[in-house]
């Protein structure tokens, strides 16, 4: 056994995971510890992994040569593609998973990676060679040495869990919660702070009369998470059902108010504007009369049930008495109530763009440490981590991604440049540029750049390549096809949409709303001939070359403003500038750059407080 590591991961959970592999799969001796081994990867509120914003980065992690987008298809027991009525650039994949085999697939994984071991015990302290990570020593006393150290210690630093009036010490409900780590750092100069988040009451499926609720079966078509052909999703699928609160249910809420930690002031930290409690719902919302509920499956072997839309601290009597008020629920037996958490994090703007921490070298900051909520935007966090630690250790450029490269270059810059005042989810509301930022395309934008840093296999390579050549083919046929007016037109009228009056190319016709390639194929008999000679990945492909067709101009369009902006991006300016000195900036721009110090101009221009005028003084001052 080795007690000397080039990186060593604190936690387990998805940034631990992600880290974790990618930093061993790099080539680095790597060590993963965390408290209980047999809850890696564990979905500690809802099993479900994708959704709004959500689904584009499993997609962009799997592009990388990241392992979520692999484990979610494996473990899937629903999926969907959300946002479909709206254009490309809003859809957003999502899955229900099974909890436990969606441990085990992590597990799996993680036993089977090469330079990579695991140790089951709790970190209490970091070791430091003055401002340089050594280390970390653990409950147990035991010392592990390495070059560089990763904490993705999610909930469970300082965590508190309420229910009711009644508060426990733990990471997760049954489990410890973390304690040395803030508190050493906090000695160092780290600036941390307090936040809340919750989970809702998990249901026995046997006492749920589901003639009661509406079913929402899933999807069964080609979209998954992984680009990669041979991971597919084999377990049997389940629905997922609807349900509704009533004023007669909100009467019960209400009655239990006052022994709220939420309001009696109990808990002081912040909470997730955009997943509240149902608690805060009845109250911020109370002129609703109604919430939805969706209960969804925890897996394929199990009656139990997560009930979304009902997270809450109330006490156990008050959930239960609300719940028996749904008609669905009129007999439900709780498996465990709703809970909230209050847990240490640290203000992400301590960190560079690698995720390094400014204070200590060779320490990295991943997940809800930083102040973020969600399974994807850890595991997202995780893997830029691991892949930077690993570029400390080894040598090597620093691996970044900008905000029109990846929703996860919008994640990081967001969190080092903004920092959070709430738990921060991603949105597709946050990226300025959502049209390049497609859940389609995220091994177009991706794949080769992670290749660079040998992350990315070369099967994934030329599995690209075949689908950039593959798809390009389509776009040329069509392209070059000319379509006779007299001929189309009867089809044209047909499908509802204007005749020709002369002829055209067939790819005019596709930018038309509700005529794509599949749908022309039905009448133009070479395009159905081209189509069909698709071997493998058909769909993908097909769907690939109808989005670059219909959406080309505004493709075109959002990439010049992009490239424009990127141009600042180049402009670095970093320990450039005494900016307390340049008396013609605001002082609130002096103080936040100097606070922040930004790496470029167009970091700088994304910083609250600073203005267009500022950066045109700093413009100047380089001689721009």
């Amino acid at each position: 056994m080795t007690f000397n590591y080039d990186i060593i991961v604190v936690g387990a959970g998805h940034a631990g995971c992600e880290a974790a592999t990618a930093a061993a799969n790099l080539g680095s001796r790597t060590l993963l510890i965390t408290m209980d081994m047999n809850k890696i990867a564990q979905m500690s509120c809802n099993p479900a992994m994708g959704g709004i914003a959500k689904g584009q980065i499993v997609r962009e992690i799997d592009a990388l040569g990241g392992q979520s987008g692999i484990v979610s298809d494996k473990t899937a027991i629903q999926f969907r593609m959300l946002n479909r009525s709206k254009g490309p650039a809003m859809w957003s994949p999502r899955v229900q998973s099974d909890r436990v085999k969606f441990i085990e697939t992590w597990r799996d994984i993680i036993e089977n990676t090469d330079n990579l071991d695991m140790w089951q015990d709790m970190v209490t302290e970091l070791a430091f060679d003055g401002s340089t990570v050594t280390g970390v020593k653990t409950q147990m006393g035991v010392e592990f040495t390495a070059k560089a150290v990763i904490l993705t210690n999610g909930t469970f630093l300082n965590g508190l869990i309420h229910v009711g009036k009644v508060q426990i010490g733990g990471g997760r409900i049954g489990e410890p919660a973390s304690f040395g780590m803030s508190e050493q750092l906090s000695d160092k100069g780290f600036k941390t702070d307090r936040m809340k988040t919750g989970t809702p009451v998990r249901i026995d499926g046997r006492t749920v009369d589901f003639t009661q609720m509406e079913e929402q079966v899933g999807e069964d078509d080609f979209h998954k998470f992984s680009y990669l052909p041979s991971v597919q999703r084999t377990l049997p699928q389940r629905s997922c059902w609807m349900a509704y609160t009533s004023e007669e249910v909100h009467d019960a809420l209400r009655e239990g108010l006052h022994d709220s930690p939420l309001y009696n002031g109990q808990i002081q930290s912040i909470g997730p504007r955009y997943c509240p409690s149902i608690e805060t719902k009845i109250v911020t919302f109370s002129e609703k009369t109604s919430h939805l509920l969706f209960l969804e499956p925890e897996g394929v072997n199990t009656h139990e049930y997560y009930l979304n839309g009902f997270s809450s601290s109330l006490p156990l009597q008050t959930q239960l008495k609300a719940l028996q008020r749904v008609p669905a629920f009129r007999n439900v037996h709780i498996f465990r109530p709703g809970y909230a958490i209050e847990y240490d994090f640290f203000d992400p703007t301590q960190l560079l763009p690698t995720l390094e921490t400014k204070r200590v070298k060779n320490l990295f900051f991943a997940g809800q440490i930083n102040g973020t909520t969600g399974y994807e935007e850890a595991a997202a966090q995780g893997l830029l981590a691991g892949i930077n630690a690993h570029v400390n250790c080894h040598g090597g450029s620093p691996f970044t991604l900008r905000r029109d490269e990846a929703y996860i270059g919008v994640l990081i810059d967001d969190l080092i440049t903004k920092g959070v005042d709430e738990p921060y989810r991603m949105f597709t509301s946050r990226a300025e540029y959502r049209i390049l930022l497609r859940q389609d395309n995220a091994d177009e934008r991706l794949t080769k750049k992670s290749r660079e840093w040998g992350l990315a296999t070369t099967e994934r390579v030329q599995l690209l390549e075949e689908k950039e050549k593959k798809t390009a083919a389509i776009i040329d046929f069509v392209s070059g096809f000319s379509v006779k007016a007299d001929r189309i037109n009867p089809f044209l009228e047909h499908l509802g949409t204007s005749p020709l009056k002369q002829g055209v190319k067939l790819v005019d016709l596709l930018t038309r709303p509700g005529i794509d390639l599949e749908t022309m194929a039905q009448e133009i008999v070479p395009l159905k001939e081209r189509l069909e000679s698709i071997d493998e990945r058909k769909e993908e492909i097909i769907e690939s070359a109808n989005i670059k067709m219909k959406y080309s101009g505004y493709i075109q369009r959002e990439r010049l403003m992009a490239d424009k902006l990127t141009r600042l991006e180049d402009i670095r300016i970093k320990d450039k500038f005494n900016y307390n000195e340049i008396q013609s900036l605001s002082t609130e721009a002096r103080q936040k750059l100097t606070k922040l110090n930004p790496e470029t101009i167009a970091q700088a221009s994304r910083i609250p407080g600073v203005s267009p005028n500022d950066i045109s003084v700093l413009l100047i001052l380089l001689g721009r």
